[in-house]
């Protein structure tokens, strides 16, 4: 077993939160094993004055982790499974999915209780395309702005800011402690969520045999299955931060049920689908759900954005 365990995060609090509860858990499952965290700034953390989508996507916050990595200065990368790329570089693999948090979005508000009690022109921000579509779809009268920034500065925003609301995953507010702001968790059947949104992702060497056999416990089934039918989805489509897709996967009893949406960046066009299956075929589901959307115009909304 493998005595000193170092592992790669970005510096904000939510991951900093995220890496410290994986340390906390391999600390406790191996009390003879120093683990210890190393803090990695990634493009995405230091461009905060440009909206995500006009950056470029790939890797944005996992790049630099991964090339860690790779050159072996961490053992380990504790990211959330929402930023990873569909593709990962040669040599390294996904060991562990961990047990999903809520997966959908949070409206956060200091005067109303529901993105529906929005008045006309209200001004809400978010910096996902995904989020912007979705909502613009429902609500077209509403103005939307790009916000940027770790989940305090996008809170102090909206409380010294002119916006009337912010949207915001509600599995960082939690795990962040700030679930009493919170005002409403928006309905998928409003606003999907983005891939593996809610679950964190524990990147290793795929060499590495020892630290992946340690790392096994972390492993939730349920929600792999899951997030790896969301992945296939994605994967299909070859989308990212750029073009505004949700998709979310549910298991019960065996079976899985896909519901994803494609939307233009206005939100005036809006392919919403889903499929259902056994859970053994989940990546197959995925991809299936992907290749009828495309057909059924996808691929035209795709083909208009990229």
């Amino acid at each position: 077993m493998k005595k000193n365990m170092i592992i790669g995060t970005r510096q904000s609090l939510l991951a900093l939160w995220q890496s410290n509860y994986i340390a906390d858990r391999l600390r406790e499952k191996y009390p003879d094993c120093t683990v210890t965290l190393k803090k990695i700034v990634t493009k995405g953390d230091r461009i905060l004055d440009v909206p995500l989508a006009k950056i470029g996507d790939k890797g944005l916050f996992t790049k630099e982790l991964e090339t860690a990595l790779v050159e072996g200065e961490i053992d380990l990368a504790v990211h959330s499974l929402k930023d990873m790329p569909t593709k990962l570089p040669t040599g390294l693999i996904l060991t562990a999915i961990t047990e999903r948090a809520k997966a959908g979005d949070a409206f956060v508000s200091n005067k109303y209780k529901r993105i529906e009690d929005l008045p006309k022109r209200a001004v809400l921000g978010t910096s996902s395309l995904r989020r912007r579509a979705q909502i613009l779809a429902a609500r077209p009268d509403l103005e939307i702005v790009d916000l940027r920034g770790n989940v305090d500065t996008r809170l102090k925003k909206l409380d010294t800011g002119n916006m009337d609301a912010i949207i915001l995953a509600a599995a960082g507010l939690e795990r962040l402690g700030y679930k009493d702001r919170i005002r409403e968790i928006i309905p998928n059947s409003f606003c999907l969520p983005a891939v593996g949104q809610g679950a964190l992702a524990i990147e290793t060497r795929e060499n590495d045999h020892e630290i992946r056999s340690m790392l096994g416990f972390l492993n939730h089934e349920i929600t792999q299955q899951a997030t790896d039918a969301e992945r296939a989805f994605l994967a299909l489509l070859g989308g990212g931060c750029q073009v505004p897709i949700g998709v979310h996967a549910t298991i019960e009893n065996n079976n899985i049920e896909i519901t994803a949406v494609i939307a233009s960046l206005d939100g005036s066009t809006v392919l919403r689908d889903k499929i259902q299956g056994q859970t053994k075929d989940n990546i197959a589901l995925g991809t299936a759900l992907g290749r009828k959307m495309l057909e059924n115009g996808g691929q035209k909304i795709l083909a208009e954005i990229l």
